[in-house]
């Protein structure tokens, strides 16, 4: 399996990428491509003593930055990693793109060169978030601000199957972002998307969840637009991170509190792994005719390997054909209605 990298794209590239890419050629057994300025990367490489075996480098010289306007650089900036990167995917000399680089333009890339699946207005982020119970997919989580009914039943389907293919849920539970349980709570838009999930029979629909229900982890799937889904996501992540500091302050406290510590330091540590977002490393672009994944911007060693293990697990399982063809038996099943 060949998976395309974006080596310049991130807060952190080329070093953090290369290096998570190096590591998930030795645990997965994938090839990578890794697009960039091929000189740069070489020399990252031998500075960091990063192994680039069952590496093959293809030299892009722009990089598309996190200020660029994403539509225009996409547009504009034709030799640059991520555009290069894409359009291998397109022409199929590879099996799915990971990059770390600006959201926006890669969702313009994925939309203009992979292009969109028949059926889906606009590709949404389907983001895999730490849960109580289990982990839960947040989407859309920062793709589409506004978004129609049709656009939250599409991305209903499209996280099911997400949920059974790469996380092994069976008839996940589909929940509607909402501010109450009643089925006439919220915007005209959520009350018209409530009764097209109702009747959808590709999915388990429970109904509207409340955001106070949403980190148990009950529902997988979690609908929302984008907007709302982007406030959620980074409440979930600025949440989490101070929990996790202010119970290290408890136990930091004084010599009986320390000692204490000692005795749930394996707890601790697997409650914070459990937390971790760099666990699932990288977000789908749900709704493009190929795997394309979005890694963390900030990405490191460790959440990029994760990204790149996202990619193997939606090749594998066939995750985006099945997408294609549940929407279409969808589609198939609304105008027989009709």
């Amino acid at each position: 399996m060949n998976i395309i990298i974006d080596a310049m794209g991130g807060d952190n590239a080329p070093k953090e990428i290369l290096q998570g890419a190096a590591d998930a050629v030795k645990e997965y057994g994938v090839e990578i491509t890794a697009v960039g300025r091929k000189e740069e990367i070489e020399a990252c490489a031998k500075e960091n003593g990063i192994d680039l075996s069952g590496f093959t480098i293809v030299n892009a010289q722009e990089t598309i930055e996190m200020c660029d306007e994403p539509t225009a650089a996409i547009r504009g900036k034709k030799d640059s990693s991520m555009v290069v990167g894409l359009r291998m995917l397109a022409e199929g000399r590879g099996d799915a793109f990971v990059s770390a680089g600006s959201t926006g333009a890669l969702l313009a890339g994925a939309t203009l060169i992979v292009k969109r699946m028949k059926g889906v207005k606009r590709p949404a982020i389907g983001t895999v978030v730490p849960g109580g119970n289990q982990p839960y997919l947040l989407m859309d989580a920062g793709a589409n601000v506004e978004c129609r009914p049709e656009m939250l039943d599409a991305f209903a389907v499209m996280g099911s199957v997400y949920m059974e293919k790469v996380m092994g849920r069976r008839a996940p539970k589909v929940g509607l972002v909402n501010n109450g349980a009643e089925e006439t709570k919220g915007t005209p838009a959520y009350v018209q998307a409530h009764q097209m999930m109702k009747k959808n029979d590709a999915i388990n629909f429970v109904g509207n969840v409340e955001p106070k229900d949403i980190p148990k982890g009950d529902i997988d799937v979690v609908v929302c637009d984008g907007f709302t889904g982007n406030v959620i996501l980074k409440l979930t992540e600025g949440l989490a991170n101070t929990l996790i500091g202010e119970i290290k302050n408890v136990f930091l406290a004084n010599l009986k509190t320390k000692l204490a510590f000692l005795m749930v330091k394996p707890g601790m540590r697997a409650f914070k792994k459990k937390m971790d977002a760099d666990e699932h490393g990288g977000a789908l672009m749900m709704g493009v005719t190929k795997p394309v994944i979005k890694a963390h911007g900030s990405s490191r060693a460790k959440a990029f390997k994760n990204a790149i293990r996202q990619a193997k697990l939606c090749v594998e399982s066939g995750t985006v054909e099945s997408m294609r063809e549940k929407l279409a038996a969808v589609a198939e099943t609304k105008q027989a209605g009709e």
